[in-house]
């Protein structure tokens, strides 16, 4: 299989996991696994190839379980879903995976506005006030947070930006990320 770099434009503050962090990637076997989706109402456009899915929505695929007030899917010819799960007014959208290369490692987002979640690439994006955590069981290892954040699980790759447009703006704020030493014997000699 082979692996393409997220591109990100010009002018956008890239943050990429370098040698010495715990990888990333979400869990292999997510990737052919069923999308299963709860809510409390649904509507489906045959024609569209489009569901929607209203009130407590909960999608699951694999060890994937993301949450949201409202939910988007579209499906292409090829099988491929585009889901776009809209926070509660007040509230944010979430996401938790399994990640591979180790018993409990994990990551967490979320977002105030919505997240966009393409099963053919993996890649989900998040806006407004959006966070992800990369954990190992319950400690947090490593977090990012601004406007907007791309995260490509398949290459390991986030891009944060100060603006939900995905591009940083002058005097848009900052982009903040906390990266925790990986070696705790090399920290105590």
């Amino acid at each position: 299989m082979k692996k393409n770099l997220f591109t990100v434009l010009a002018g956008i503050t890239a943050i990429v996991l370098l040698h010495g962090t715990q990888p990333a990637q979400a869990e292999k076997a997510d990737f052919n696994k069923p999308t299963n989706v709860e809510a409390n109402q649904m509507f489906y456009d045959e024609a569209k190839q489009t569901n929607t899915f209203i009130g407590n929505v909960v999608l699951t695929r694999g060890t994937l379980i993301m949450h949201a007030e409202k939910l988007l899917v579209r499906q292409d010819q090829a099988g491929h879903q585009y889901a776009t799960l809209y926070a509660p007014s007040g509230g944010a959208t979430t996401f938790r995976q399994k990640r591979d290369g180790g018993k409990d490692l994990w990551i967490e987002g979320s977002a105030a506005d919505r997240i966009e979640y393409d099963t053919r690439t993996e890649v989900a994006k998040l806006f407004k006030q959006a966070r992800v955590k990369m954990l190992d069981g319950s400690r947090v290892t490593d977090e990012v947070e601004g406007e907007f954040i791309s995260y490509d699980s398949r290459v390991e790759f986030y891009s944060v930006t100060n603006s939900v447009s995905g591009e940083s703006k002058p005097n848009g704020g900052r982009v903040r990320a906390t990266l925790q030493p990986r070696n705790q014997e090399k920290i105590k000699e």
